[in-house]
């Protein structure tokens, strides 16, 4: 694995603050070994310009609560609501609406690179409280 400790703590922070949000299909594309410039895309969708503004909204906020507050340095597609990305430089956020990302596919273009994992917190607290109930 190739990302770096930060990048990690970004992209779990921002995949969360995305899944809060309802984000669909969230995924943690290790591209370090292929990037120089950074180490994590998060590539995430919704299937309205509005909840994907929510999104990156969610995620900004997220990263700012952070003990090292984390603001982008860039910040791309705002205006559409389409297609935003963010760059933390350690990690890109891309917010997709579901016809991009189906367009774009990041996820196929990226398919021989490394995937994080990541598991919803909310998902995790759902299946131990119907374990719980048996």
């Amino acid at each position: 694995m190739t990302v770096s400790e930060r990048a990690h703590e970004l992209a779990m922070a921002a995949a969360q603050a995305a899944a809060d949000k309802k984000a669909q299909d969230i995924v943690l594309i290790d591209v370090g070994e292929q990037l120089a410039i950074t180490d994590v895309f998060l590539v995430a969708s919704a299937p309205n310009e509005r909840q994907v503004m929510a999104i990156v909204d969610a995620v900004e906020e997220r990263l700012l609560e952070l003990p090292e507050k984390a603001k982008p340095i860039r910040r791309e597609g705002e205006r559409g609501g389409r297609w935003v990305l963010l760059d933390y430089v350690d990690m890109v956020v891309h917010v997709q609406h579901t016809e991009e990302r189906e367009f774009y596919a990041l996820d196929r273009l990226w398919k021989d690179c490394p995937q994080l994992p990541f598991v919803d917190r909310d998902l995790v607290d759902a299946e131990a409280a119907g374990s719980a109930a048996e």
